[in-house]
């Protein structure tokens, strides 16, 4: 009961909620304090202070969550071992991913990873960029997929891809006929930005002032593909990352165009908890996504990375 306890209890400290504690494990929230209540009770101590919102662990408190967690990993760790005594990998693999590394780009690592280990439940979502860390915070996920990606306190960042940047322009617009065009020829024109809260737009923002350049925002979207089809109806011009074009591209509804002189890449990092036991199934999908894709795209540099170990 206690062992039970102390995972409700792992909960509530992650999320510093009884509520999301209860609905994260569909339980009542009467239920969860129940349980945190015995717990406190069975180890002589208070590790809640309730009288703060958000809640707020007592020194007790921190120091039993940072033994728990360090426990379950011990025993996911143990867990994987023994399973995969007989060679098979076996298990799920929790995967939270950006927008923008979109299915078409996934759809041949998932194809090729569920053909290799078809005993291994693999998860896919795709989220906003601090929902995917949040995942792995709160043990949600076992990897996520970013771009710009963080690497210190609790995130540890593996290199994986970077992406050429460039301009995308509809078919019909002046730059559409440019093998490759400086950046001061976007200067005055209207742009479909993304939203300010993104990485992604931070670096374009100082991009754009290191070579003096104005644009004028005329809408702002948190994804790419929304982006995508503004620049399409002729909303704007905007900058992406030249892969995630590819498929418009190709169909002649949109025109990518390389920048002149300029070396710029959007990096696509896959993030983990730092010291979480990485799974032989997840480090497995870790090491495939490294692998060559087999298409020759201008567009992709794979970064070489150390293999994913499984601890």
């Amino acid at each position: 009961m206690f062992l039970r306890n102390a995972e409700i209890f792992c909960d509530v400290a992650l999320r510093r909620s009884f509520s999301k504690a209860a609905a994260a494990r569909g339980m009542s929230q009467p239920a969860i304090s129940q349980a945190i209540q015995q717990l406190e009770e069975h180890l002589g101590v208070t590790l809640i202070d309730r009288s703060q919102r958000p809640l707020q662990l007592t020194p007790s408190g921190e120091a039993y969550f940072e033994g728990c967690r360090k426990l379950f990993d011990d025993y996911r760790s143990l867990e994987d071992r023994v399973q995969n005594l007989s060679s098979k990998v076996t298990g799920r693999v929790r995967v939270a991913s950006i927008y923008s590394v979109g299915l078409l780009q996934m759809v041949g690592y998932v194809a090729r990873f569920e053909e290799r280990y078809p005993d291994v439940v693999l998860q896919l979502d795709y989220l906003h960029p601090d929902e995917v860390y949040d995942r792995l915070v709160n043990d949600e996920a076992d990897v996520g997929l970013v771009s710009f990606p963080k690497d210190g306190g609790e995130i540890e960042c593996i290199p994986w891809i970077d992406q050429v940047m460039g301009v995308v322009v509809p078919p019909g617009h002046r730059l559409a006929s440019l093998t490759e065009a400086p950046l001061t020829e976007l200067d005055g024109e209207d742009f479909v930005a993304f939203t300010q809260d993104l990485r992604i737009r931070k670096e374009t923002d100082r991009m754009l002032r290191k070579h003096k350049v104005s644009v004028s925002a005329v809408h702002h979207f948190d994804n790419v593909e929304n982006i995508k089809r503004a620049v399409e109806i002729g909303a704007g011009i905007s900058i992406l990352p030249l892969p995630t074009v590819r498929r418009e591209v190709d169909a002649g509804l949109l025109k990518a165009v390389p920048l002149a002189g300029l070396k710029w890449h959007r990096p696509l990092g896959i993030v983990k908890r730092r010291h979480k036991h990485l799974s032989t199934a997840a480090a497995r999908f870790v090491d495939l996504l490294h692998e060559p894709s087999g298409t020759d795209d201008p567009w992709t540099k794979l970064v070489p990375a150390t293999r994913a170990k499984a601890d």
